[in-house]
């Protein structure tokens, strides 16, 4: 098999995640010329902790903005919120809450883990039925491991597993590597919103720079190919 060529795979996609989240008035305002300034695969909406019933009207109030892009809303916890409040899934941090969250999200909804700290943490994930699994974000004390060994991860996971793996960029030049070391997508924030060119320019900008990394580490994709990047058949 390894002898085979590999076909084109598909280039990386941005996995947008939002501000906390606590009036959502401005940013679904913001949400439809920006989603549809790139190619933006999901957005992860982190929400300011209150009541369920406010949060709920909160992914409400923006779930039309972000899903008529086509992008997929994302939860940033709050599994118990997903299904009431119309979302597609939720992200989740360690194995026992994939675990809990399990019977709530499946098989109809998205469920994608980070806070994997160990390969072993990873490869549990993958064989639990994670959607997608993500490394670099930063832990509760804000730390978070260096570009070169998040690179070095998400290379690993490209070449070994079948689901997508997901990169946490911090900054431009994160994006550039993880871009480029095998990433299926690259989560960006934080860096997108407090760009003083603005959401809008800042995420035009990944964009363009995904394509030129990707295309450096791996060459011009097919015309045509399935742009979803969660299919990685013959990959690995």
């Amino acid at each position: 098999m390894s002898n085979k060529p590999v076909p084109p795979r598909p280039a990386p996609r941005l996995y947008l995640a939002t501000p906390e989240v606590d009036d959502p008035s401005q940013l679904a305002n913001q949400l439809p010329e920006l989603l549809a300034a790139a190619d933006v695969a999901a957005v992860l909406l982190r929400l300011k902790q209150t009541d369920q019933r406010t949060m709920i009207a909160r992914v409400k109030a923006l779930a039309p903005a972000i899903q008529n892009s086509g992008a997929a809303l994302l939860l940033d916890g709050h599994v118990e919120l997903v299904a009431r409040a119309g979302a597609d899934g939720a992200h989740l941090t360690g194995l026992a809450a994939l675990e809990d969250a399990w019977p709530s999200l499946k098989p109809d909804r998205i469920a994608g883990i980070g806070g994997l700290a160990t390969r072993h943490d990873s490869m549990a994930a993958g064989e639990a039925g994670a959607d997608y699994v993500l490394f670099g974000e930063p832990d509760a004390k804000g730390q978070r491991p260096s570009t070169e060994a998040i690179a070095e991860r998400l290379q690993w996971w490209d070449e070994l597993f079948e689901p997508p793996c997901v990169g946490f960029a911090a900054s431009r030049e994160e994006l550039l590597e993880f871009a480029a070391a095998g990433a299926d997508f690259v989560l960006v924030g934080d860096f997108i919103w407090a760009d003083p060119r603005g959401a809008k320019a800042a995420l035009i900008d990944a964009a363009q720079a995904i394509a030129q990394a990707y295309e450096a580490a791996f060459g011009k994709t097919k015309a045509g190919t399935d742009k979803s990047g969660t299919d990685k058949a013959g990959h690995g």
